[in-house]
């Protein structure tokens, strides 16, 4: 089994699909489908064909293009079971329970729902890379469309709990406006200083802002940190339960 090569690829206005590759064995998978054409125009510049499409939630910007990927590579397309028919072309759905691999790697399934009911995240544990799709974002969270504050905490929370290190690939590239409201609900933090002049730096000149860490985003991003008393006392909530604090800034955020 050898090192994954990790190719960050921009697509539509504002996501991202990640793509894999494993050397030795020549396989390559792809997080997410939002472009067809994008997703073939960068496997074919490395002379590498797509076998597995890992598929985190329904929304047609990360799977606009999963059937004319599976009808020119066949590739195997795995998505959540609780949407299995809400995401064209899917071959193998899974829950928390399935056991994945992909080329000797394995692959942990997080159930993740709150943007979507049915919402997952993949977790590789040997190579500490997890691919939250639209659930965590850099010094963010997804919007919440289809479940509630309290599921989306509990699952912003699951993907915290992995461990410090792990190297997060999400499915936008929304830090610099994320960045923007987490100085307005925690200012005084230094480090979030720090990251938010880094952001502006690495947008102005075309650079993505992924991948982030699970420990930077404990340090910094506010729907993480719910139960901070300088964020509680900004907000008029000291002492309220974090699920509580998680559902007002998530309002905050949508009115920003």
């Amino acid at each position: 089994m050898g090192a994954l090569e990790i190719v960050l690829l921009p697509c539509l206005a504002d996501n991202y699909c990640v793509i894999l590759h494993e050397p030795e064995s020549g396989k390559t998978a792809a997080i997410d489908a939002p472009s067809a054409a994008a997703i073939k125009a960068a496997l074919a510049e490395r002379g590498w064909r797509l076998n597995e499409l890992f598929i985190t939630h329904h929304h047609t910007d990360h799977t606009g293009g999963i059937e004319e990927l599976k009808a020119f590579y066949g590739a195997n397309v795995t998505g959540p079971e609780a949407e299995a028919d809400r995401i064209p072309g899917l071959t193998r759905a899974v829950t928390e329970k399935s056991a994945l691999v992909f080329a000797g790697h394995p692959i942990q399934v997080l159930e993740t729902p709150g943007h979507t009911l049915g919402h997952v995240t993949y977790y590789f544990p040997d190579d500490g890379i997890v691919f939250t799709g639209d659930t965590l974002f850099s010094l963010g969270c997804g919007k919440i469309f289809e479940g509630d504050p309290e599921m989306m905490w509990d699952s912003v929370s699951k993907i915290a709990a992995l461990p410090d290190k792990t190297n997060i690939y999400c499915g936008h590239e929304y830090t610099l406006n994320n960045a923007r409201f987490a100085l307005t609900i925690e200012p005084e933090n230094e480090i979030l200083k720090k990251r938010a002049a880094d952001v502006e730096a690495l947008r102005a000149a075309g650079k993505p802002t992924l991948p982030t860490t699970i420990e930077f985003e404990k340090a910094t991003n506010p729907f993480l940190r719910p139960k901070s008393r300088s964020i509680q006392a900004r907000l008029g909530m000291l002492g309220a339960p974090a699920s509580e604090v998680f559902a007002r800034l998530r309002q905050l955020k949508n009115k920003a």
